[in-house]
């Protein structure tokens, strides 16, 4: 009872500083944009989905087997950690030397373009120093993480109002992200010398050995890389800096309320895994239970930002982003199928088929980018997001019914349109 109570106080620490980032996020977003206008706001959103591809590669793979492996080797946490810390280092270094090749070909003559990329790549220095995290997930200390990212995160957006104000120019918002990453690595050290009771060390076989483990999951990483932040990266490509302003403003403006489904997920995904470890009927009523709230809540909200975009987008990002209406009522469409997505993929780790991952992730990534080629060019950032609706229609429903490992999964969806499930769970009847 103990260690389930840890769990859950684990867990609440965790959402409650998402949702609170995502407040503040989205307020300092809005300030901003307006601030620098449809094409420098696509060039910072363009930098960050470029930076965004080098991430995987920055961390080997290694965020995704670290908690494991400091679970299973508690005597060796120190030496793993420090060997991971250094091999995301050394390769955050070569992934800004990345950023910068392909800038410099990519985006040849622009100056701008490649500074603002080159410095917005900074933060991947950081960041692979906050792979500390995943000790103090290892250990349930995920309050320390929590509330040094929240305190970060509120520094940032502190200095961000500090560049609005003093109007500084694109470059220095471009590294102002660097700083979020800066402060999380800088306390996250000193925390772990406080509480650690292993110094950091390097071992060239446990580099070999973590490598041997890790690299299957960089292509995957990828392919959710490739499916979240081509559209961006393309539209800068095929158009200009402006269409991806734009475009950004019509998924932040659909995502507005993201951070309440991702509560909501969040809070039910330790419920759903208790229950599969009690009883198998009650665990796929509840992850049914979840996808009735998810669906209907979701269609409720993209109803209403449809209906109401003009004024959605004037309130948001202000009257020079309304080109982005159009888009913005295709795209908001998708925000059911993407947070069922996320429901299936809960489903999927219970069920122990996380093996079907990397299929869903590559046909996703190959759809997007195909159907970009295809729509961009005929109707711009309208083309971008019919992809992105197509693309998470067919990723997240349609291929529930192709891959056979996942069909059950499809079969609780649509258990959870059944609208009785709702009214239960709004009346808390059989909770």
């Amino acid at each position: 009872m103990q260690y389930k109570n840890k769990v859950v106080k684990n867990s609440a620490w965790i959402i409650a500083c998402k949702v609170a980032q995502s407040v503040i996020g989205l307020v300092v977003s809005m300030f901003t944009a307006r601030y620098l206008g449809p094409s420098n706001y696509g060039l910072i959103n363009y930098a960050s989905s470029l930076v965004a591809f080098f991430v995987p590669l920055m961390y080997l793979g290694l965020n995704s087997i670290l908690v494991q492996e400091i679970v299973i080797k508690p005597q060796k946490e120190g030496e793993t950690l420090g060997t991971a810390l250094t091999m995301s280092l050394v390769s955050s270094l070569f992934c800004i030397l990345g950023v910068f090749a392909f800038t410099t070909i990519v985006n040849a003559g622009e100056k701008d373009t490649i500074i603002v990329c080159v410095l917005y790549s900074i933060l991947l220095i950081f960041q692979a120093v906050e792979a500390l995290q995943y000790w103090f997930q290892a250990k349930l200390m995920s309050k320390y993480t929590s509330l040094t990212m929240f305190a970060a995160y509120i520094i940032t957006a502190l200095y961000k109002i500090f560049l609005l104000a003093s109007k500084k120019s694109i470059y220095w918002f471009a590294v102002s992200n660097a700083l979020d990453f800066a402060i999380i690595a800088v306390v996250l050290l000193f925390i772990y010398k406080r509480l650690g009771t292993q110094k950091l060390s390097f071992s060239p076989d446990t580099a070999k050995l973590l490598f041997s483990k890790s690299r299957y999951y960089i292509v995957s990483s990828m392919m959710v890389v490739v499916f979240g932040q081509i559209d961006r990266v393309m539209l800068k490509l095929m158009i200009d800096e402006k269409a991806v302003g734009l475009y950004s403003a019509a998924v932040a403006s659909a995502g507005v309320t993201y951070f309440v489904f991702a509560a909501i997920i969040d809070s039910f995904r330790p419920v759903i895994f208790e229950s599969k470890k009690a009883d198998h009927a009650s665990f796929e009523k509840n992850v049914s239970r979840l996808y009735s709230i998810i669906i209907y809540f979701a269609l409720v909200q993209s109803a209403g930002i449809a209906l109401f975009a003009e004024l959605v987008v004037k309130i948001l990002y202000g009257e020079q982003y309304l080109a982005s209406i159009p888009a913005l009522r295709i795209i908001v469409w998708y925000l059911a199928f993407s947070h069922m997505g996320s429901v299936r993929n809960i489903w999927i780790l219970a069920e122990g088929k996380y093996k079907v991952l990397w299929i869903i992730n590559l046909c996703g990534a190959l759809t997007n980018v195909i159907l970009n080629l295809i729509f961009i060019p005929l109707w711009g950032i309208n083309g971008a997001a019919l992809t992105a609706l197509i693309t998470q229609i067919f990723t997240n429903f349609i291929l529930g019914y192709i891959i056979k490992p996942i069909r059950r999964n499809n079969t609780l969806l649509l258990k959870g349109l059944n609208p009785n499930i709702l009214i239960e769970l709004v009346r808390k009847k059989d909770v």
